[in-house]
């Protein structure tokens, strides 16, 4: 029989992790309940994941590994804000099976950390809405539209997993979705970039390709241009 790795190991004990987690929830996620259950010293714990939230990062992002890979296969249509829709859609419903996970992953917010899964899943929620500014459909700048369209999904996931199943708004993220989407984006039938915050967001998303401009001067135009689209 071929010797354990430490990767054999690592994953034994983020299997044990996500079985305490769905069985007790994060209350069951202790150092050497953790540690008894992968059958490992909790030194070994330690030595692979640092501490405690070193150990909380890695089943959160063993817990999203499905959801990431719904969504870098979602992939690109020619249609932005539907693809927005999209991913506001499979965003709720992971968070709808997987309370556990996402419950780890958004119910305790720790200021100044923030997990690697976390950042891929808002790194790529920020693409689509540049996709959206790119294509003039924009009306707030990209970080605004990002942070609210973030902020409000997470919100409803958290809001009905605190709801009893049978008393939940089956509306509320449809409801939730659209009034979002009305606030930052322009109208369907809106000739693109007809005012000036929306121009300046179409404006901003193609800053990087005004190469005569240095770093620096790109930079402080993305600025203005931020405070011109959220004035």
């Amino acid at each position: 029989m071929a010797p354990k790795t430490a990767a054999d190991t690592r994953g034994r004990i983020l299997e044990a992790a996500a079985a305490l987690l769905a069985a007790e929830g994060r209350e069951g996620l202790s150092t050497r309940a953790v540690s008894a259950a992968a059958g490992v010293q909790p030194p070994a714990l330690y030595r692979l994941f640092g501490d405690k939230d070193g150990l909380l990062d890695a089943v959160a992002a063993y817990g999203f590994d499905e959801y990431l890979k719904s969504k870098r296969a979602m992939g690109e249509t020619a249609d932005p804000v539907e693809d927005l829709r999209r991913g506001w859609d499979l965003h709720i419903e992971f968070g709808l099976a997987r309370p556990e996970f996402y419950v780890l992953m958004y119910g305790d917010p720790r200021p100044g950390r923030t997990s690697p899964a976390a950042r891929e899943a808002e790194a790529m929620l920020r693409r689509i809405v540049e996709r959206v500014a790119s294509a003039g459909r924009l009306r707030v700048s990209v970080e605004r539209a990002a942070h609210l369209t973030h902020a409000a999904g997470m919100g409803v996931v958290l809001t009905q997993i605190a709801t009893p199943e049978s008393e939940r708004d089956p509306d509320l993220s449809e409801t939730a979705r659209e009034t979002v989407l009305d606030r930052i984006l322009t109208g369907a039938k809106e000739p693109a970039g007809t005012n000036l915050p929306e121009r300046a967001v179409a404006l901003k998303a193609g800053l990087d390709g005004a190469t005569r401009l240095t770093k620096a001067e790109r930079t402080l135009m993305a600025e203005w241009l931020d405070r011109i689209a959220n004035a």
